[in-house]
């Protein structure tokens, strides 16, 4: 008999580390943005040389929090602090699990003083639906990410989702507007003027400089996309296609797919008995030459993923107590590995060697294959320190680069060992063809790796320490 809910998977399944690992998901698609408009390394090039037009319309949900308890539903989900939360400014929103582990995170925008919405993945939107039906006096509206495969069918969302990005941005920005807009603090929010539309906006800098993320109805997201590229033509301004924008997270340090901690806590049967029998919970492809009996080992707790600072004892949240319990210092710390060229460059010409090994495919400018990677970072004895959790390419810097979690003792400069692969061949994904494991060389270095980005980010979780 087929499985209901996630638990009823679960307990059909029985290891719950062979089912994710052998999930027929396939690859992780960003839907409907076409890959290329140009190719991947002249628009990679474009947010750090001129500037950039990201279209996030299509691969995040917008899960919309309304009513006289959002406010208090948001504080008792997240470890972040609400003290100091005024309307028109926006967090990066992080909930755990009652043991501590990282469900996801995401943007959260106030709105209005009773009207929020969270920006980002399933596991983040599945909460604060499962969390704010329990006698919270809120409406809540879930916008699910686009069809990945839509086949031709229509796409419609609530709203378009654009960044403006680059050392040109704020010239795009200022024409568009027909005249100055005022650079705001990060993380702040206000409008400004897109062909007759006002549209909302929100003071961002993924690629350095300052740029704005900016969202309005959706039915006017052909009219603003013409104009942004119209108004950008003179900067230099590129289209990001869906190929080139999953690198711009190597440069800037942000680890996007964390396996959502919620398979193992008996406090949290109810919700896997809610969550779906084929949602992203149950779907969700473990990837990497990391292989543990325990599902729980491939949890991260904030401090891991580089949110420590976002933890806040200052309000009652699901997990405080056990991240109070947590030794800071002992954690392990979220940095870059850059890739040895010459390792990179075997990888890279296996598929053509007849008669060399075959190892897993390294596609670029993005190398993974599961929606949770998970590789082992070894020292020259192969002994585990630490986890390797995004993989790829930058055309910027001209370097393959993964972002992982390594122990404390680790140094920047020091050389470490990344197993490309999956053990015993590989599993079952529809990403993996039978292959050999390589022992990459990487140097430990930075998050985020660009400098730009760590001398000129917002201080906080992506710069440089």
């Amino acid at each position: 008999m087929s499985a209901k809910n996630l638990q009823e998977l679960l307990d059909q399944k029985g290891n719950t580390v062979e089912l994710l690992r052998d999930s027929q998901i396939g690859a992780y698609i960003y839907p409907v943005v076409p890959a290329e408009f140009t190719n991947f390394r002249r628009e990679v090039k474009s947010w750090q040389n001129t500037a950039v037009l990201f279209d996030q319309s299509h691969h995040m949900f917008n899960t919309y929090v309304r009513g006289a308890d959002a406010l208090k539903l948001l504080t008792d989900t997240g470890i972040n602090s609400t003290a100091n939360f005024p309307v028109n400014s926006a967090k990066q929103f992080v909930p755990v699990s009652p043991e501590g582990g990282v469900i996801g995170d995401g943007i959260l925008f106030r709105l209005a003083e009773e009207e929020f919405v969270f920006v980002g993945r399933a596991p983040v939107a599945n909460w604060l639906m499962f969390h704010g039906s329990k006698g919270y006096d809120v409406e809540l509206e879930n916008d699910p990410r686009s069809p990945s495969r839509p086949y031709g069918k229509q796409v419609t969302r609530s709203v378009w989702r654009f960044q403006i990005q680059g050392p040109r941005a704020w010239d795009v920005i200022e024409k568009l507007n027909g005249g100055p807009v005022e650079q705001l603090k990060f993380f702040r929010m206000s409008t400004m003027n897109i062909a007759g539309h006002e549209v909302r906006t929100l003071r961002h800098g993924m690629a350095g400089a300052p740029g704005l993320e900016i969202w309005g109805p959706y039915e006017t997201y052909d009219q603003t996309r013409e104009a942004i590229l119209e108004a950008g033509s003179e900067f230099g301004i590129e289209p990001c296609g869906s190929r080139a924008y999953s690198s711009n997270t190597l440069e800037s340090g942000w680890i996007p797919s964390p396996l959502p901690a919620v398979y193992t806590s008996e406090g949290l049967r109810e919700y896997r008995e809610w969550l779906p029998a084929d949602g992203y919970e149950a779907t969700n492809a473990l990837a990497g030459s990391y292989v543990s009996d325990s599902i729980e080992d491939y949890y991260q707790n904030p401090w891991e993923l580089g949110y420590g600072g976002f933890v806040k004892f200052d309000h009652d949240f699901i997990g405080r107590d056990a991240l109070e319990a947590v030794d800071k210092e002992s954690q392990r710390r979220k940095v870059t590995l850059e890739w040895n060229a010459e390792d990179v460059a075997k990888l890279l010409a296996s598929p053509v060697d007849k008669n060399g090994p075959g190892y897993q495919f390294f596609d670029l400018p993005n190398a993974n294959y599961g929606s949770s990677s998970f590789d082992r970072v070894e020292d020259a004895d192969g002994s585990l320190l630490g986890l390797s959790m995004f993989t790829g390419y930058s055309s910027n810097e001209r370097v393959a680069l993964s972002l992982a979690t390594v122990d404390p003792s680790v140094p920047h400069g020091a050389e470490v060992r990344v197993i490309w692969g999956e053990p015993d061949g590989g599993s079952k994904k529809t990403t993996v063809e039978p292959h050999e494991q390589f022992s990459v060389r990487a140097i430990v270095s930075p998050a985020p790796y660009t400098a730009m980005a760590r001398e000129s980010y917002q201080p906080g979780w992506r710069t440089g320490s």
